[in-house]
C-alpha cells in the first residue's frame, strides 16, 4: 500500500480557486440551459440563436466538461486519484466543444475575440488541472 504524503498547501489553493472558477461555468451552463431570461438578456439575438441551436451531442460534451471539472475539483480536494481521469474527460470534452464552436459553427463570428480568449483560458485551466492532478498522484498526494 502506498503511503499518502502530506497535503501541500498549494493543493488547497488550486482546488478551491479552480472549484470557484468551475462553479462560475456551472452557473453559466444552468442559466443557458434553463434559458433564464434575466441572464440571457445580456446576449445579442444572434448569440441567443447560436446558444439555443447547439446540437444535443454538443450539450452532452458541454455537460461533461462542466460537471466533470467540478467533480474533479472535489476529488482533488478529497485527495482522490480518480481526479486524474475525471479531469481528463472534462478536458477532452472542452476540446470537443471548442472544435465545434470554432471549426464547425460560427462561434467566432458570434462570440468574437473575447469569446475566443475566454475559450483559450478555459482550455489552459482544464489542461493545467489534468497535469496538476497527475503530478499530485505521482507524488502520492492523491491515492
Amino acid at each position: 500500500m502506498v503511503e499518502r504524503q502530506p497535503t501541500p498547501k498549494h493543493l488547497w489553493i488550486v482546488g478551491v480557486l479552480t472549484l470557484l472558477w468551475n462553479l462560475g461555468g456551472a452557473y453559466d451552463y444552468l442559466m443557458t440551459q434553463t434559458k433564464n431570461e434575466a441572464y440571457m438578456a445580456k446576449f445579442t439575438p444572434e448569440q441567443l440563436e447560436y446558444f439555443y441551436g447547439f446540437p444535443m451531442w454538443f450539450e452532452f460534451f458541454w455537460a461533461i466538461a462542466i460537471w466533470g471539472s467540478i467533480v474533479g475539483c472535489v476529488l482533488l480536494l478529497l485527495r482522490r486519484c480518480l481526479a486524474v481521469p475525471v479531469f481528463a474527460a472534462s478536458f477532452v470534452s472542452v476540446i470537443v466543444t471548442t472544435i465545434y464552436s470554432y471549426g464547425m459553427s460560427n462561434g467566432m463570428e458570434v462570440m468574437g475575440m473575447t469569446g475566443l480568449i475566454f475559450t483559450v483560458a478555459i482550455l489552459v485551466i482544464a489542461l493545467f488541472l489534468v497535469l496538476y492532478a497527475r503530478a499530485m498522484q505521482k507524488r502520492d498526494v492523491l491515492v
